[in-house]
């Protein structure tokens, strides 16, 4: 059972429910270490080994529970808890069924990471904007799965700006994560790139 802050349950409802307009059948990590609950969701799956291509959406609050916690399981039973709890609940059950996701052996470091550019959230939304254009002007009706999944790959692993992946913007515009927020920070570590706002992280690789 973890235990947050009622606005934090209410942010994380929100999270979810965006991720889930992603990736209906998606899945959600959640890793609780030394009372910060990190909760990861994919964006654009990656391929190969590496993952490449990869852009994953993370948020991270504090939270209480007896034992630290790392598991990958449904989006729909983490949006499920949540709309079943009442206004007053503070508590999340951790769902039991786990789920396999190779995005989430693709962990970004912890450290290391060195701040690259600023860029106003107008151009990153305007990067979402031409991006989502893009991959419905080449994946026509009856395109198949496949050749779908390896559009959105090429579009949004396309170097923009000071050479990061255009996915970032597509993470933090589709995650809520742009809201409030005048500006973005663009950092690298190693062979990953992470965009923060106040209100979460974008990390791809």
């Amino acid at each position: 059972m973890l235990t947050l802050a009622a606005d934090d349950l209410a942010d994380l409802a929100s999270f979810t429910a965006r991720a889930k307009h992603l990736d209906a059948a998606g899945a959600m990590r959640l890793q609780l270490r030394d009372g910060v609950l990190a909760t990861w969701v994919c964006v654009v799956p990656g391929a190969g080994l590496l993952q490449e291509g990869t852009v994953l959406g993370m948020r991270a609050v504090p939270a209480a529970c007896p034992v630290d916690v790392d598991v990958v399981v449904p989006l729909a039973a983490v949006t499920d808890r949540l709309a079943a709890r009442s206004a007053s609940t503070t508590t999340l059950p951790v769902p039991p069924s786990e789920v396999a996701a190779p995005w989430a052996a693709a962990s970004p470091p912890m450290t290391g990471w060195e701040p690259v550019v600023r860029v106003d959230t107008a151009d990153l939304a305007e990067l979402t904007r031409t991006g989502v254009q893009e991959v419905s002007a080449g994946a026509p009706a009856g395109s198949g799965a496949a050749a779908v999944a390896d559009l959105r790959r090429r579009v949004w692993s396309r170097s923009v700006g000071a050479g990061w992946p255009q996915g970032l913007a597509l993470g933090a515009d589709a995650l809520g994560f742009l809201t409030g927020a005048d500006e973005a920070v663009v950092l690298r570590s190693g062979p990953w790139w992470r965009l923060a706002t106040p209100t979460g992280h974008v990390l791809a690789r």
